[in-house]
């Protein structure tokens, strides 16, 4: 179990890490072109109702001061207001709406590439250079090929236009909801604002299935390429572990196949494992931006997308720290599932 001391010292790291990305956020978006006094003033603003906004929101103070002003925002997790998308909005509350839509995602996604990913890994390695393995190996290596943004629109083609199995776009069927992004069942709010735990919560099963019928395609296309490289690192680790002294001193003891396996060597091996597991949810969050656009879906990559086509800033800024925040949070949960797997590293 990880000691106090550790995950303190993990947490403090996270500090700076954030910091860094702010401050590289902060001086993309202010080299970039464009003026965001005149995207929030529109087209057919006068100079002087520009210079008003410049001076209102703060855009002619020095740039050190602008800098430290969006620092001490950030740490209170105040982004600002929406100029375009939502005008007047605060982006915090736009972002609450939609991070539970993009962690559902990717969450489902990861699940779907651990479940195949891991045992399709073990069984390569333990197979070795096997009819199996072959086409394991095969499988992987076209799941690593295929970009989201051509095995996406394929598989909706396949199973939604020709087959008409699958839904096209969006979250759930129209009827049930009220909102954009909220499901609203009577007065009833939900809970935790992911769509399929709500549904089951609210008792609406006619809701829950709709929704993850509507889920289903989209986290498979993200859940291949996750499970793709999960079972190659996986083979690998395995491989690397079972030709180690305490594997063949398991063996010669009479110690059986299986249990050798589980009890010494899968723990052993799944340390790089879940390494390659923390980076790709983080990339699974990005990935997001992509398969939201494809399928319709209303979370966070879909909105930073089209905060960018509008040079909505403030929607920009915020959703690439929050990212940030999510990326770094899940590598704090690796490091940690690292010193529970091998104590040793905790020194």
């Amino acid at each position: 179990m990880a000691s106090k001391w550790f995950v303190a010292k993990r947490i403090l790291l996270l500090v700076p890490v954030l910091t860094g990305v702010a401050t590289l956020v902060f001086a993309i978006l202010h080299i970039s072109p464009g003026d965001p006094a005149r995207v929030m003033a529109g087209q057919r603003a006068t100079a002087e109702q520009i210079e008003l906004i410049r001076q209102e929101t703060g855009l002619n103070d020095p740039i050190w001061i602008q800098y430290g002003r969006f620092l001490a925002d950030t740490a209170q997790l105040s982004f600002g207001d929406s100029y375009v998308l939502k005008p007047n909005q605060p982006v915090a509350s736009i972002l609450k709406n939609s991070i539970p839509i993009t962690i559902e995602l990717a969450v489902y996604g990861q699940l779907m590439g651990i479940t195949l990913g891991l045992p399709l890994g073990v069984l390569s390695a333990i197979k070795q250079d096997s009819i199996t393995d072959h086409i394991t190996r095969i499988g992987a290596l076209t799941g690593i090929s295929v970009p989201i943004f051509w095995s996406g629109p394929v598989v909706i083609i396949l199973f939604s236009v020709m087959l008409g199995i699958f839904p096209t776009n969006g979250r759930i069927a129209q009827g049930f909801f009220l909102s954009d992004t909220w499901l609203f069942f009577g007065n009833e709010l939900p809970v935790t604002g992911l769509i399929t735990i709500d549904t089951l919560l609210l008792g609406r099963y006619d809701a829950f299935a709709s929704a993850v019928r509507h889920l289903f395609l989209p986290a498979s296309v993200i859940g291949i390429y996750s499970m793709a490289l999960i079972s190659r690192m996986m083979r690998s680790s395995m491989l690397e572990v079972i030709r180690q002294d305490y594997i063949r001193t398991a063996r010669a003891k009479g110690q059986g196949e299986k249990i050798t396996m589980l009890k010494h060597g899968l723990k052993n091996a799944f340390i790089p494992v879940i390494t390659v597991i923390g980076i790709q949810f983080g990339t699974l969050l990005g990935g997001a931006v992509l398969t939201e656009t494809v399928f319709g879906i209303q979370g966070m990559g879909m909105i930073l997308v089209e905060a960018i086509e509008v040079g909505d800033y403030p929607v920009v800024q915020g959703a690439v720290l929050v990212f940030a925040l999510l990326f770094t949070l899940v590598n704090l949960g690796v490091d940690i599932t690292y010193s529970y797997l091998d104590p040793r590293i905790q020194q």
